[in-house]
């Protein structure tokens, strides 16, 4: 059977739209459901199971919870047989404040587990092997003489055995001409296993690593290195004078910061001296203070003290770091520290002595930083924004570290490694990520002769990793797998050269232009933190991002608009997909975002306009109807013909409902929106929207009008208030693809 990536939605899509013009307060966030609300989420997710196959043994199980845009919750759940999670099966669902179900992403690996298959009459839950033999069999393997700096783990998982295969029409291709949708992974059968884990150090070395063992002989069936590294006023090394934010306390100023993050190790951000304690089993050490608000020399660490003023420049950069990756991620993205739930962190520097590495702990949600002997010290802006990034993934989903979805993994931190580096080098302010400000070379900052460990637009220049897709991309090592995931999001960001020979062209992109054109580091790294964090599971390998990445482009800027014709490209670019012309298929709505005013439009007297005090969607204009706070109808419509091959005929509009009205019971001001024929007969109402419906900023909606093909309708919206309490209803960016 085939494992289903699917990307379903409950009703339609409803997306907070963050970025482009400035949005109203955003609604308060939400915090984790109770075991009521948990409770109804599990029903409405067995509800429809008889219906797709799954019995009475299929369950669920809640992994991680955090909240998402615009007033929602996002739930990750395992999928689970007899009560044993299938690894690698899961569910993300977000949902509003009602406990709606808004939309919903999974990788379903479970399809052949119950209703009477042969799977399920010999498929047996009860190990042979206990967990104290599966961990013996890892340990022997990897660190027989090691110590553990944390107890190992092991869990009781089915694990899915599974094999790529060719899609049809794809048998015959040779491997080098392969796309990575022209094959998908199939399950063959099942094996009960230990999920084994163990945070080791053995002869001064970090031995982490998780491994799947069968529960049956004891068999490993695989296994991967889980170690996730890169090879006041403060003097920084890598930034100059910094502002840092400290705290006077007991008559010294501390490197604590109780603002940014809550509960966690130290109750709050901190940087702290680990004072050389060995790398293979660390401690933080005590949180660096100072007499005076003044840290650090700006040059590098030369040995000796860690707390003189040379010793204190790394903990300068850390700070400096660790304060532009909190707020680039709140103001940017509306994510509280690492996990979305404002857990604090911190950073111990000077770990081990001359320690060439970075690395971050999930266990106490922490990074560590080394002195470096052949580079600098490795706390520059770009290191930790990567280090730091994983503890994002980790909070959310939890993408496994091998094969492709390790490389997914690995880039999702160089992604976002650069933009913090970009955010913090144009002040660590604002709202978006800057255009401008990061290099797109992962660690050059912290080598000695300025070479970096990784291009992100040409990946193979580090002479192992890949530019594209091809069929053996997942035996690589994560930070190499990562290479065309890299190159895809610079190319979204910067876009592609035409001309053969620079490190910028791509031969995949066959469309017009052959230079795609990139869409800016701002609204590339809002599509792909939303897919990250609301879409993705623990199995998603590049086929499935792409997938996914369109999606969360379609939510957050419209139905094949030209931030999701970009994200196509940009995967075509390297070899997953086809390309597309980046024009794209012609918007059957003209003056969609009303630019134009009325021009094309039948509308209610002063509906289309602007005002300084709702900003527009797109542009400068927008439709506004309603907002009176009397009884009233405004109306707003336009004429299409929807041609007779439309594909999709989707039909996307931002909306933003704000409202007077106190009540959440009772809907006193509607909008409805209708699909007409000529002669003004309703033939379809696509939605109806009230006060009840109210929320910051602007969402948008989607809905197929393939019933209407091969006809002239009319798309109708439609206001009403009664006698008192206002509620607007603002339309902007009305699109209808075919």
């Amino acid at each position: 059977m085939q494992i289903r990536h699917s990307m379903l939605a409950a009703y339609l899509a409803v997306t907070s739209v963050w970025g482009g013009s400035a949005q109203a307060a955003p609604l308060p966030v939400l915090g984790k459901a109770s075991v009521q609300e948990n409770a109804a989420l599990m029903t409405a997710l067995r509800a429809p199971h008889a219906s797709v196959g799954l019995d009475a043994d299929h369950g669920y199980v809640l992994a991680k919870e955090h909240p998402g845009a615009d007033g929602t919750r996002v739930a990750r759940l395992h999928h689970t047989y007899k009560g044993v999670r299938v690894l690698g099966s899961d569910s993300v669902v977000t949902t509003d404040a009602r406990g709606g179900i808004v939309a919903m992403s999974s990788s379903d690996l479970r399809a052949g587990l119950g209703q009477g298959t042969a799977y399920a009459r010999v498929f047996d839950v009860t190990p042979a092997i206990d967990a104290h033999a599966a961990i013996d069999t890892v340990v022997k393997a990897n660190a027989p003489r090691g110590q553990q700096r944390n107890p190992p783990s092991a869990e009781l998982v089915i694990q899915p055995l599974v094999t790529r295969v060719r899609v049809a029409g794809a048998q015959n291709k040779p491997d080098a001409q392969l796309n990575a949708l022209d094959v998908e992974d199939k399950i063959t059968g099942y094996e009960l296993a230990w999920l084994v884990k163990i945070r080791m150090a053995d002869g001064g070395k970090l031995v982490f690593r998780d491994a799947i063992v069968s529960a049956k002989d004891g068999r490993t069936l695989a296994q991967w290195n889980a170690m996730q590294n890169v090879v006041g006023v403060g003097h920084s090394l890598y930034s100059g004078d910094v502002p840092i934010q400290t705290t006077f306390t007991g008559g010294v100023y501390k490197m604590f910061d109780p603002a940014r993050g809550t509960g966690g190790t130290f109750g709050g951000m901190a940087v702290t001296d680990a004072a050389h304690s060995p790398f293979s089993s660390p401690t933080p050490g005590a949180i660096y203070s100072n007499p005076t608000n003044v840290w650090g020399d700006g040059l590098p660490y030369s040995g000796g003290s860690t707390t003189s003023p040379n010793g204190q420049t790394p903990a300068v950069d850390a700070l400096w770091g660790l304060m532009n990756t909190y707020d680039a991620l709140k103001n940017t993205q509306g994510w509280a520290s690492l996990d979305g739930m404002n857990t604090a962190t911190f950073i111990a520097v000077h770990v081990g002595t001359n320690y060439d590495n970075a690395f971050y702990d999930a266990a106490c949600k922490c990074m560590y930083i080394g002195d470096g002997s052949n580079f600098y010290g490795v706390g520059s802006l770009d290191v930790i924004g990567h280090e730091l990034g994983h503890g994002v993934t980790d909070a959310s989903s939890g993408l496994n570290f091998t094969g492709e979805t390790g490389g997914l993994n690995e880039s999702f931190s160089d992604i976002n490694g650069e933009m913090i580096e970009a955010y913090a080098r144009n002040g660590g302010t604002g709202a978006v990520i800057p255009a401008t400000g990061n290099d797109w070379m992962v660690g050059k900052d912290i080598s000695r002769t300025g070479t970096p460990l990784r291009w992100m637009w040409k990946p193979s220049k580090d002479g192992a990793s890949r530019d594209a897709w091809n069929s053996t991309l997942g035996s690589l090592d994560p930070h190499y797998s990562s290479g065309p995931n890299n190159r895809m999001f610079y190319f979204l960001s910067q876009g592609s050269n035409a001309t053969v020979g620079s490190e910028m062209f791509s031969a995949y992109l066959t469309q017009m232009p052959h230079n795609m054109t990139g869409i800016g580091n701002d609204k590339a790294y809002r599509i792909w933190f939303r897919a990250n964090t609301t879409k993705f599971t623990s199995s998603t390998n590049y086929a499935d991002a792409r997938a996914k990445m369109i999606q969360s482009a379609n939510e957050l800027y419209g139905v094949s608009s030209k931030e999701a014709i970009a994200v196509t490209r940009a995967y075509a670019a390297v070899n997953v997909g086809q390309d597309v012309p980046e024009m794209g298929p012609i918007d059957l709505v003209i003056n969609g975002s009303f630019e134009n005013g009325a021009a094309n439009w039948s509308a209610s007297a002063n509906v289309i306009g602007t005002s300084p005090r709702q900003p527009a969607y797109d542009g400068s204009k927008y439709a506004y109807l309603g907002g009176k706070g009397v009884t009233n109808t405004t109306t707003l419509a336009q004429s299409v013909f929807i041609t007779p091959t439309a594909a999709t005929a989707r039909l996307s509009f931002a909306l933003h409902i704000d409202s007077a009205e106190t009540t959440t019971r009772t809907a006193y001001d509607k909008l409805t929106v209708t699909v007409k024929n000529a002669a003004g007969a309703v033939l379809a109402t696509l939605a109806t929207y009230s006060n009840l419906d109210k929320a910051a900023g602007y969402t948008v909606r989607t809905f197929s009008l393939l019933p209407f093909k091969g006809q002239a309708v009319t798309l109708s919206f439609a206001a009403t208030e009664d006698a008192s309490l206002q509620t607007s209803f603002v339309v902007d960016k009305v699109s209808l693809m075919p």
